[in-house]
């Protein structure tokens, strides 16, 4: 019988007991990792990994779009966002540009930190 690592079991559950929202979150919080990272594979001049960690980010940001319900004024919005981050990355992506990379984090930072606060007043609005 194999034995699983504790982590990864524990993250794992954490993802299947997510509500829809903390999923967004966690993807936002996956896309701000592998940012950091293809940044830290540009300084270190290591393309392959700078092009796999962009690619990762590009494939949530894709996901994020195809996800948006276009019944609410606000996801064309959040598409906008997308198409800029998207172009944004393969630009990265092409020049391995660090500049670029580090404007696309400022953004999913903001997006982030604004996910949280609706998920918080969410909660507080959700309290009788």
């Amino acid at each position: 019988m194999a034995v699983q690592n504790p982590y990864a079991q524990y993250q794992n559950n954490k993802i299947m007991t997510a509500s829809p929202a903390e999923l967004t979150l966690m993807l936002y919080e996956g896309a701000i990792k592998f940012c950091n990272i293809g940044i830290t594979a540009i300084e270190e001049d290591n393309i392959p990994k700078a092009h796999t960690n962009i690619i990762k980010v590009q494939k949530i940001i894709d996901y994020l779009r195809e996800t948006l319900d276009m019944k609410y004024p606000v996801a064309k919005d959040f598409e906008n966002i997308y198409v800029y981050l998207s172009r944004r990355l393969v630009e990265a992506n092409i020049k391995k540009d660090k500049d670029i990379l580090e404007e696309v984090n400022t953004h999913l930072r903001s997006v982030r930190d604004n996910w949280k606060e609706v998920m918080r007043v969410g909660k507080e609005g959700g309290k009788a």
